[in-house]
């Protein structure tokens, strides 16, 4: 009788060593926490290999031909309605989460396990905050990948703390990746006011002048070559430079994002998309040292609907066309957008000395309140007073302002049409722009040069300059196009 006794304890004593060993084995399949987020979508993304070519100093990408629309479900493949079993909590992999350890390898495991199966969430929970350095998350990876941040993201605090071997160009990079969500309810706080500080900043050197010196400071988020992306729910803030960048991208649909840094903020434009297709940027809230969004060269079919942007630099496609390249925008829409206490409102600028062409571009239904400069087209734009004139430019064609009102700041006119000497603006459309001052007494000079257009209603305040018809040689205009 002892004897079987003993024998029922061993097999006891080893189904117990065996249950565990399975569990140790399957930790990262579980359920989705209660606290994942139900408003975001879930596209595929890819992993992180990190001798993956260095996206640091890329030539611009050509787009894939067959460009996806932007989506029209607004929530399509939500992830608060998928069944994935496979969460990698990063907390499993070692993060400490107490804003100062180096997490960084725990998000890199996080990654590369998620990255190969189908419908991986890599969560960052609620409750912690954690510091990672610079890192490249590569794919390809199986489809339906999610980077989703509850808790806060940081990187190290300041130049100071940035490790000498990591890149200063960027901190997060999604390199070729298709169909990846990076979601959440959390915050990516990016750390910036040492960057900031650096003294070869504008204003920021003795007695307001800029020093010389390095003076380069990190994106917070790029994506590189990727397709079919979506980044929703997510505070972003106090980013070194851009908050994020894409180029080369094709089908990316942006949705209620909170991306926000103090007003004088050097170079921290808000969403800089260029080489870039088929984007979609929705009820979102932007306000910062810079461009709301900015809007560079290569980019065509994007939607911009819902947003509140300011205090910042407004909305603006360019600058284009620098060091006498070309230049080529095209089918850009702003539609049902706010735009208050800015330095610029609705701007294209361009250099002189460039090629390509600006089309097809909508404002719609835009409410500016103590805005500068509300409408502008500049094409001598120029860093310094050292700029040389130039008898080529970007042709700007087909732009159209429809029930643009509110109020500006009287310090400048509201609309400013500055055209090339020899490549006229043509096609400029305005209906229903009614624009007051703030205060003070209404500033009725707008200026044009060399611009053609028409008013379909009478503008506040009057436009008189706009020339009627087309400029003589408008086929050697044209030849300007892309």
């Amino acid at each position: 009788m002892e004897i079987i006794r003993g024998i029922l304890a061993i097999c006891i004593a080893v189904s117990f060593l065996l249950y565990n060993s399975s569990n140790v084995e399957g930790r990262s399949r579980y359920h989705k926490p209660k606290n994942k987020s139900s408003k975001n979508p879930e596209p595929p993304v890819s992993p992180t290999p990190y001798n993956a070519p260095d996206p640091q100093n890329p030539t611009a990408p050509s787009s894939p031909s067959n460009s996806p629309s932007i989506p029209s479900d607004p929530y399509p493949n939500d992830p608060g309605n998928t069944s994935s079993d496979y969460i990698f909590n990063v907390m499993d992999y070692g993060a400490v989460g107490d804003g100062s350890t180096d997490d960084t390898n725990a998000f890199r495991q996080a990654w590369k396990e998620a990255c190969g199966v189908e419908s991986g969430v890599i969560l960052a929970p609620s409750g912690y905050s954690f510091m990672i350095t610079s890192t490249i998350f590569s794919g390809p990876c199986k489809p339906g990948i999610v980077f989703q941040v509850d808790g806060c993201l940081m990187p190290p605090d300041g130049p100071d703390s940035w490790p000498e071997k990591d890149s200063t160009q960027q901190w997060l990079v999604f390199y070729r990746l298709d169909g990846m969500t990076l979601t959440g309810e959390g915050t990516i706080e990016g750390n910036g006011e040492k960057w900031w500080d650096l003294p070869c900043k504008p204003h920021r050197g003795p007695n307001g002048s800029t020093s010389k010196g390095p003076c380069v400071s990190p994106a917070l988020i790029r994506f590189f070559m990727s397709s079919n992306l979506e980044v929703s729910g997510l505070k972003i803030q106090n980013s070194p430079q851009f908050h994020m960048k894409f180029d080369g991208c094709e089908g990316v649909l942006i949705k209620k994002l909170s991306i926000s840094s103090p007003k004088l903020s050097p170079n921290t434009d808000g969403i800089h998309i260029e080489n870039t297709k088929a984007v979609g940027i929705y009820d979102s809230f932007i306000s910062n040292g810079d461009d709301c969004i900015s809007i560079g060269t290569g980019c065509s079919n994007v939607d911009i609907d819902g947003l509140t942007c300011g205090p910042s630099h407004g909305i603006s496609i360019g600058s284009l066309g620098v060091h006498n390249s070309q230049a080529c925008v095209s089918n850009i829409t702003v539609r049902n957008t706010i735009i208050k206490e800015s330095d610029d409102g609705l701007r294209i600028k361009t250099w002189q000395g460039g090629t390509g062409c600006v089309s097809d571009i909508n404002f719609e239904n835009i409410q500016m309140e103590n805005v500068r400069n509300c409408i502008i087209i500049d094409q001598y734009y120029c860093l310094s007073k050292a700029c040389q004139n130039e008898t080529s430019a970007v042709y700007v064609t087909g732009v159209t302002y429809r029930n643009i009102k509110g109020t500006y700041d009287v310090r400048t006119p509201p609309i400013h049409f500055a055209c090339s000497d020899t490549v006229a603006c043509t096609n400029i459309l305005l209906s229903e722009v009614e624009l007051l001052p703030e205060e003070g007494e209404l500033v009725d000079d707008p200026f044009c040069w060399n611009a053609y257009g028409t008013e379909e209603t009478v503008t506040i305040p009057p436009i008189n300059c706009l020339r009627e018809g087309e400029p003589e040689g408008l086929r050697e205009i044209s030849s300007y196009g892309c």
